[in-house]
């Protein structure tokens, strides 16, 4: 297939599936040929220990629709999903997990809705089947703070089940675990997105790659989220913010010490010891964060100008030779 005879990719990161790699093949397969236009899988393979990667490599010799990414190691999610945009060719990405807790056979609904107009679809787990405490809970208060951090009304940002028109993404650059952010980092330039139910249920076999220590990544990731919205190309307002509080309780915590000084003659450092080494902490405080914000404002520059350096190592692609 020509590059531009591509109309749609799904992009499938997959770590340590080799029990359901056949039969998320043949789903996949099935429903794409049914969709009628031109496709390919796109299979990214994360670093597995186990034949996860000779089954997938299996299936490319097979068939030409099917491309493998194998990955010189396990990068993590977001790794596997930005070397699976790059190297996919769809005027239509959908990426999905690996496992089967997300149906192939829903992708059809995505793709209607980017056929009505919309530039992203997501997908929302609205029952799901996860543990309430180690999983719902928190998901639930990350999706809440993401909502309200990015301004973007949907209920779950975690999914990987998702659909994109290209030009959304080509130019996005993922890093750390942001995968799951996209429909906030988009919204800046304007995508419209939309949001539809999708079923959750178990998964089938293997065990899954998250835990509770997912969580506290996900806090921190929020944190650059709202950076990233508001002051990536001004971090000095970002931390000029700060700074403006921490010089702003210093001169009055100063000002009242120098006032007891200057008027009722009381021994600054015998009075007020601590509140003077305190203001003076807050000033020197102040400070650090302006001189941060002016680093950051260099960073950022650089950044925007920088080479176009990947988050990932692509060991070999494997595609099946035309003849």
């Amino acid at each position: 297939m020509s590059e531009a005879s591509v109309k749609y990719s799904v992009v499938v990161p997959l770590y340590n599936e080799e029990s359901v790699v056949d039969e998320l093949y043949q789903r996949l397969t099935r429903v794409m040929k049914q969709l009628g236009g031109s496709y390919e899988l796109v299979l990214v393979e994360d670093g597995s220990a186990d034949s996860t990667l000779e089954k997938l490599k299996e299936i490319a010799e097979k068939d030409e629709h099917v491309v493998v990414v194998g990955l010189r190691r396990n990068f993590g999610q977001t790794p596997a999903l930005a070397a699976g945009f790059d190297c996919s060719r769809g005027e239509v990405i959908v990426s999905m997990d690996g496992d089967l807790q997300h149906l192939p056979e829903e992708i059809p609904a995505f793709l209607e809705k980017i056929e009505e107009g919309y530039d992203v679809v997501s997908g929302w787990r609205e029952k799901r089947v996860d543990n309430l405490i180690m999983r719902k809970i928190p998901s639930r208060a990350a999706n809440w703070l993401a909502s309200k951090i990015s301004g973007v009304d949907i209920h779950d940002f975690g999914t990987t089940f998702k659909a994109y028109k290209r030009q959304i993404i080509q130019d996005l650059r993922l890093y750390g675990e942001m995968h799951r952010f996209i429909p906030a980092l988009v919204s800046s330039s304007g995508a419209k997105i939309i949001e539809i139910p999708i079923k959750n249920i178990e998964r089938q076999a293997g065990k899954s790659n998250y835990g509770i220590s997912r969580t506290f990544r996900v806090a921190f990731d929020l944190i650059t989220l709202r950076f990233l919205l508001g002051y990536i190309t001004r971090p000095l307002h970002f931390f000029g913010k700060a700074a403006f509080y921490c010089i702003v309780a210093a001169c009055l915590i100063l000002a009242y010490v120098l006032f007891d000084k200057l008027y009722f003659n009381v021994p600054i450092f015998m009075a007020h010891g601590p509140l003077t080494a305190a203001g003076i902490s807050l000033l020197l405080m102040g400070m650090i964060f302006i001189s941060t914000g002016l680093l950051g404002e260099m960073i950022s520059r650089v950044y925007f100008e920088a080479t176009d350096r990947k988050i990932y190592a692509v060991r070999k692609i494997f595609r099946k030779q035309s003849r």
